[in-house]
């Protein structure tokens, strides 16, 4: 639980604005849920990441993926790989040498920069966009795909976000955006 803290302390930072009212683990369950398919989110742990970085697991896991609701910020279901990934990212460390996959099947608005890791708002020269319903592969196995790199990416197709930082993934939409 303590790694998990780490990974999704962006999550918390990212966050300007929280929900007014707490919404119940009901609704938290189901919302993070939502960011898997059914057979992933079926046997997913889910956790609550709290504005202040506190964590709640609301349901225990069977099948190694945590799914995770973090206020306003969209869901999102984790392998383990993923979310050793997602540490090192947080620590500004090597991503470990390991495949992991990510569901966001609610995407992820308001977006991120496509060039810079750790940007948390739009900027003239960041190359925001906005990927609508969409997986993400971490690791080795994403720098083999030949997906376009270009900070301009056209987020209705796959791509390699953060080309040329050790924190480049595929982004592969499987929906249009809602």
């Amino acid at each position: 639980m303590s790694s998990l803290k780490v990974i999704l302390a962006v999550g918390v930072i990212a966050a300007a604005s929280w929900l007014p009212a707490k919404a119940s683990d009901a609704d938290d369950i189901a919302r993070a849920l939502s960011a898997a398919p059914s057979g992933i989110a079926s046997g997913a742990a889910v956790v609550r990441v709290g504005k202040d970085g506190s964590m709640t697991t609301l349901r225990a896991g069977t099948n190694g993926y945590t799914c995770l609701v973090m206020g306003p910020v969209p869901a999102m279901c984790a392998d383990q790989n993923s979310l050793e990934f997602l540490q090192a990212y947080m620590k500004h460390a090597p991503p470990p040498n390991k495949n992991g996959l990510t569901y966001m099947l609610q995407g992820d608005s308001p977006g991120a920069s496509n060039t810079d890791p750790y940007a948390m708002s739009k900027t003239s020269d960041n190359h925001w966009v906005v990927t609508g319903p969409h997986i993400m592969l971490f690791g080795p196995a994403a720098q083999t795909l030949g997906y376009p790199t270009t900070p301009d990416a056209d987020p209705t197709k796959p791509y390699i976000m953060w080309a040329g930082t050790p924190y480049a993934h595929a982004m592969i939409p499987v929906a249009p955006s809602k």
